[in-house]
């Protein structure tokens, strides 16, 4: 089974991919970022930033039939480290009691300037 979850966004047609795809129990959602359509949500603050794009991923993962519970890894690009406390912050709200590996890195930039963090996860449903 392969499941293809869509945010509605115009660009998942012109690039060619999904806000998020389940094959079997694996739900994969790709590289998120504060966009809410056309508006920047959080602007020049990497933790309102955070905070709103964790909340996407928790909707993707619901409709892709996922929870955050079942999320197992967690990937954060940042465009600046010295902020790492304040994804931390926001990541620690939504996986304290969770704990999935997780990787921050610091990278030159996004496709937008005045987005400071993407982020992707992996879920693994477990049907127990």
């Amino acid at each position: 089974m392969k499941k293809l979850i869509s945010s509605g966004s115009p660009w998942e047609d012109i690039v060619g991919y999904s806000r998020a795809v389940r094959v079997g129990n694996m739900v994969e959602v790709a590289g998120t970022t504060a966009m809410d359509g056309d508006v920047l949500i959080g602007k020049g603050d990497m933790y309102k930033q955070a905070q709103f794009i964790f909340k996407k991923i928790e909707k993707a993962l619901q409709e892709a039939g996922a929870s955050l519970n079942d999320v197992v890894r967690t990937r954060m690009f940042v465009t600046d480290i010295s902020q790492w406390e304040e994804a931390g912050k926001a990541h620690g709200e939504f996986f304290k009691n969770i704990k999935p590996v997780a990787t921050m890195v610091e990278v030159s930039r996004l496709i937008d300037d005045d987005l400071l963090i993407e982020i992707e996860v992996t879920a693994i449903i477990n049907n127990d």
